[in-house]
């Protein structure tokens, strides 16, 4: 299992890679959620998102000259690219053939080599998995991966160093790397505050197999691609299942009327499953202490999440 040694140990290589990302309130955004919010920008990373951290803790301790291979729709297959470039090694990206142009050319423009493949993320996954074995290269799984998630873990340990006081924090679930590395941050460094994960409605394999203490399979019909897996992972709902106080779902609208809150608020632009965080305080504020951090994930919004940006805001009654 995965230890604070392991995040520690992770903070220490990222230190040389990674500045600490900023962790603020704005007044207008405690306003619209009754309640003290504080932001995480992981949207400020290199690469628009906090997997950088995770894939660049991983594939430091990888043999340089084996490939990676993995597969993604954008913030993981970006992450690893950038962590590829940066200890040399080659790495090809397996994406659905529907992915948004600008997520492959990023990609692409890390020096990786993109592959698209298929309609789903399971038709990628199955074409990454025989492209290793082709290639003879290291599969790296967006979830699977001790390395990856004490990489994300530093980013939790920054904010409880800044913010001790806080009572929950909301993390976004897709493969739910990042919740089980708040799960395990917290639960060596701030006991007493709660980690709560969100998914959305139309994607909900994390939130069912949390339920369900297995994983499980559910329809991937999500809009927010971020969020957008068909299946839950083993190794994050092995450490979600006792630690995760609660889980929340809510849909694609709410997501992006969040993503609207904090363009108004906070002069933000997130990505939709950087903005699932505060759809879930504003949707179930029942569920929230008075002192939240929201872990804004990332802040690579497409042109159609940036169209839909028009959504209303939500405001407090």
């Amino acid at each position: 299992m995965i230890s604070l040694n392991d995040v520690l140990h992770a903070r220490r290589l990222l230190d040389r890679h990674l500045p600490p990302t900023p962790s603020w309130s704005y007044p207008l955004l405690d306003e619209a959620a009754g309640r003290s919010v504080v932001v995480k920008h992981e949207n400020a990373q290199p690469t628009g998102a906090f997997k950088v951290r995770g894939a660049l803790n991983l594939l430091a301790g990888l043999d340089p000259h084996l490939p990676v291979v993995t597969y993604s729709t954008g913030n993981h297959a970006r992450a690893v690219a950038y962590a590829a470039r940066t200890f040399g090694i080659a790495a090809h990206v397996v994406m659905p053939a529907g992915t948004a142009e600008g997520k492959v050319r990023a990609v692409r423009a890390l020096g990786a080599t993109a592959v698209l493949h298929g309609g789903h993320m399971a038709d990628a996954e199955a074409r990454a998995e025989a492209l290793a074995g082709e290639l003879g290269g290291r599969l790296v799984s967006p979830g699977d991966e001790p390395a990856v998630i004490a990489g994300v873990g530093t980013a939790y340990l920054e904010l409880f160093e800044r913010h001790p006081d806080l009572d929950t924090v909301v993390v976004p679930v897709g493969s739910g790397t990042g919740a089980a590395a708040a799960c395990l941050v917290a639960a060596a460094v701030a006991p007493g505050c709660r980690v709560i994960g969100v998914q959305s409605a139309a994607a909900p394999a994390a939130h069912d197999s949390w339920r369900a203490g297995s994983c499980v399979r559910r329809d991937n019909r999500t809009r927010v691609d971020g969020l957008a897996t068909g299946r839950g992972f083993a190794l994050p709902q092995s450490l979600l299942r006792d630690r995760l106080a609660g889980f929340v779902l809510v849909d694609d609208d709410a997501i992006d009327a969040a993503r609207g809150v904090l363009a108004g608020t906070a002069h933000t632009q997130a990505e939709g499953a950087g903005a699932a965080a505060l759809a879930a305080v504003l949707a179930r504020p029942d569920l929230m202490g008075v002192r939240v951090a929201v872990i804004l994930t990332g802040g690579n919004a497409t042109p159609a999440e940036l169209t839909r940006m028009t959504a209303p805001a939500i405001t407090r009654v």
